[in-house]
Order: C-alpha cells, then structure tokens, then sequence
C-alpha cells in the first residue's frame, strides 16, 4: 500500500471517529445532557484533533521522502537525503539510517565510508546504532578485514552498544569470510556460550557444528558441546521452528538479516531437524 493510501486511509478514520463521538450525544441525550457531556468530556475531542494535526503534519512534511521511497528512485533519494543530513546537519537516526541502507542498495561502499567518517565526528552514537549496516557495507565491498577490524572495535565496547550480541556474530563471521578460522571460532564460541539472543547464537552454533568442527577437528569436542549449549537455550525460548520464523520474521525489515537469509534458513534447518 502506498504512503498517500495509508494517510488517507488513517485520516479517514479519525474524521469518521471524530464525527461520531461528536454527534452521538446529541442523538443519544437531549440537547442539554449533550452539552453537560461535552462539558466534562471536551479534551478528549482536543487530543484527537492533535493527532489529527500531528498525523497531517507528519505526512506533509516527508511527502517528498515518501514519494522517492515509493518510486524506489534511490539516486534521488540519496539527493534528498544528503541535503537533509549533510547540508542542513540534520543527524537524525532515521534519516542517517535510510541514508546508510541506500547507499548499501546501491554499493556505494565510499560514500558509505564517508558518512562513516562525519559521523565519527559529529555524532558517533549514531555510527554505534548504525553499526551493522556500515560493517556489512565492508563484508559485501570483500573488505573482509576491514570488517573484522570495525567490528572488533566495537565489540570491545560497553555491552551497552546496540545489537552487541549481531556485532559479535558479524565481527566472527568476518572473520571467518577472511579465513581467520580459529580467531572466528572463538567469537562463536563465546556467542553459543552466553548470548541470550536466539538467532546469532543459533547462527554461530551451526557455524560451529557444521563447517568450524571441520576446520579445526582438534577443536572438534569444544565447537560440539558448545553448539549443543546454544541449541538447547535457543529451543527453550523458541521452541518450534515457526517461532524462529517469527523472530526472523520480526528483523525482516533490517538489510543485515537479509544479506545472511541462506545462512538463517540453514540454521533454522539444522536447529529443527
């Protein structure tokens, strides 16, 4: 459905609301039990009249936004968005993250970097929030070392960083992608140990299940019962197949979780068989 049609359509049934909560008392009651009860109840006609106004003005003042994203017209977007951001130094979360996923849907891995850059600068809590979409820019530009460094660095962080236990998964799995086997397993095995979030440690227990084991067979017994762990723990929160889905299902909108489709569905495989 188009952002005009979902405005409408929500504006539409405000109005509708609006209407009926206004005349029904006259229906229902006499004009002067109308009016007593408009009298202890008129903030509530306010508060749907904000929204109104808030909906209005919200729609209003993205109509260009949504009108590129509905025409998936990215360089124009990208335009958009560099005036929004660079220009007018509007360093919001929402704007530098369709900026970021933009430039990533059109592999425009220097651009990225220099966002990356500005945002080291003026505003580095959002390059943390957005940590995963500039790591895997590096993965897909086959800077798979580039990748594990930027994301070892922000694994050594507070566990307050955002999406702690994906940048573990993906500073292993760059890792991985540059043949650091052993240095790949050691992320994957602290993940499968500890993390309390079902799919990256999903993940990194059919890592280490399937390829890993047989990577570093003497490691074999370690990468095993390390899976296992992270298999039993992922199975108590989610206990049948169609509950990984869901989960999976709730990140469908993150570019991350897109890239690495084959690999969830192989874990998935793996977690249920």
């Amino acid at each position: 459905m188009k952002f005009k049609s979902v405005f409408i359509f929500f504006t539409a049934i405000i109005l509708i609301f609006l209407v009926f909560v206004t005349t029904i008392p006259f229906i229902m009651f006499d004009a002067a039990t109308a009016r007593i009860f408009w009298g202890a109840n008129w903030p509530f006609l306010i508060i749907l009249f904000l929204i109104l106004a808030g909906l209005d003005f919200f729609y209003f003042t993205n109509r260009r936004l949504f009108t590129l994203l509905e025409r998936e017209d990215w360089p124009a977007l990208v335009t958009y968005l560099e005036g929004k951001v660079f220009r007018r130094g509007q360093y919001r979360s929402r704007l530098v993250g369709l900026l970021s996923n933009t430039y990533l849907v059109l592999q425009d891995f220097p651009a990225m970097l220099r966002l990356e850059n500005q945002l080291a600068v003026v505003k580095p809590s959002l390059l943390e929030e957005h940590a995963l979409v500039f790591g895997l820019a590096r993965i897909l530009g086959k800077d798979f070392t580039g990748a594990a460094r930027f994301f070892k660095g922000l694994s050594d962080k507070a566990k307050a960083v955002p999406d702690r236990s994906w940048i573990i998964w993906f500073y292993g799995f760059s890792l991985f992608l540059s043949r650091q086997m052993a240095q790949a397993a050691d992320q994957f095995v602290l993940l499968a140990k500890v993390s309390g979030d079902a799919l990256p440690a999903g993940l990194a227990a059919f890592f280490l299940a399937d390829t890993l084991q047989k990577s570093l067979p003497e490691r074999r017994e370690e990468f095993l019962d390390a899976a296992e762990a992270a298999l039993k723990r992922v199975k108590k929160s989610l206990p049948q197949r169609a509950h990984w889905e869901k989960e999976r299902g709730r990140l469908k909108t993150e570019i991350y979780t897109v890239v690495i489709s084959k690999y969830l569905d192989d874990a998935g495989n793996w977690l249920y068989a």
